[in-house]
């Protein structure tokens, strides 16, 4: 059995990978609506009454502006998309770069400065560093990407450098290196796409990390600035809830926590059916 029709048929044992997937699935789907303007296009319209009860017109009633909440939840869904892969790929693909030069050129200084560069990252606390790059960016709408991206790499950095590290020894890459193949050449044609099971897991961990981290920094008001996500209602919701209004509450917690539980879940179902160990059974 190769190794696709393994990691597939590990995932199609997996009910929770399974369920997971589905989940991820339906959002993708609502994302791509409201990308293409099917839906989700009213979100900042101010059409109906101040705290109007869900009902035909609005489902999950209004907010205080009289903002249709589900128009708005069904519009961060879009946000999310966009904020979770932007930061996932570019985090992922950087983490991928220096990680495997430093895997490569172990030990030397190339290492080193990976390293150095690594540990002063976490060094600092993550939400700290995060919001004090967004505050120091604020007003520019790729402020909060680069704070994540700078920060989400170090993980997959160390993963692919420990890869690399083992992978440089095995015959087909000394073979590589007898013929006399350049060194870039030999990291991308067949050392980096041995690591493809390391991306794919920390790109799904990284696509959640970026989707909560947006919520708190758009709740402090360091995040989203033109349009509208589930932190920014979360935000709106707590003059809401003490009104005893809980609409807008209610939808964006319970989208997002949908959403990142079925990320969870995929993300676990494909660690597991990468596991070497699965693949030994």
């Amino acid at each position: 059995m190769n190794a696709e029709r393994r990691i597939w048929g590990q995932l199609r044992d997996d009910p929770a990978g399974l369920a997971g997937l589905v989940v991820v699935g339906l959002f993708l789907l609502v994302a791509m609506a409201v990308w293409l303007g099917l839906i989700g296009q009213d979100w900042s319209a101010a059409d109906g009454a101040r705290w109007e009860t869900p009902g035909p017109d609005h489902w999950f009633g209004t907010n205080i502006l009289g903002q249709d909440i589900f128009e708005r939840a069904i519009y961060s869904v879009r946000t999310a998309f966009e904020i979770g892969l932007v930061v996932a790929v570019s985090s992922t693909l950087l983490g991928a770069l220096l990680g495997a030069l430093a895997g490569w050129y172990s030990h030397s200084w190339v290492d080193g400065a990976i390293l150095w560069l690594k540990g002063v990252l976490d060094s600092i606390p993550f939400y700290l560093f995060v919001a004090a790059v967004a505050f120091a960016l604020q007003g520019k709408g790729w402020a909060m990407h680069v704070a994540m991206i700078a920060t989400f790499w170090t993980t997959t950095g160390r993963l692919v450098r420990a890869e690399v590290m083992k992978l440089k020894t095995r015959e087909f890459v000394l073979a590589a290196r007898t013929i006399g193949l350049p060194d870039a050449l030999i990291l991308g044609r067949h050392v980096l796409p041995n690591t493809i099971h390391i991306l794919l897991v920390q790109a799904s961990i990284a696509f959640v990390a970026a989707i909560k981290t947006e919520v708190i920094l758009s709740f402090l008001g360091l995040g989203v600035q033109d349009g509208v996500s589930w932190g920014l209602m979360l935000a709106e919701s707590t003059q809401e809830v003490l009104a005893g209004h809980f609409s807008n509450f209610l939808a964006a917690s319970l989208m997002l926590f949908a959403l990142l539980m079925g990320f969870n879940l995929l993300a676990d179902a494909l660690q597991d059916a990468f596991d070497p160990k699965q693949a030994s059974q």
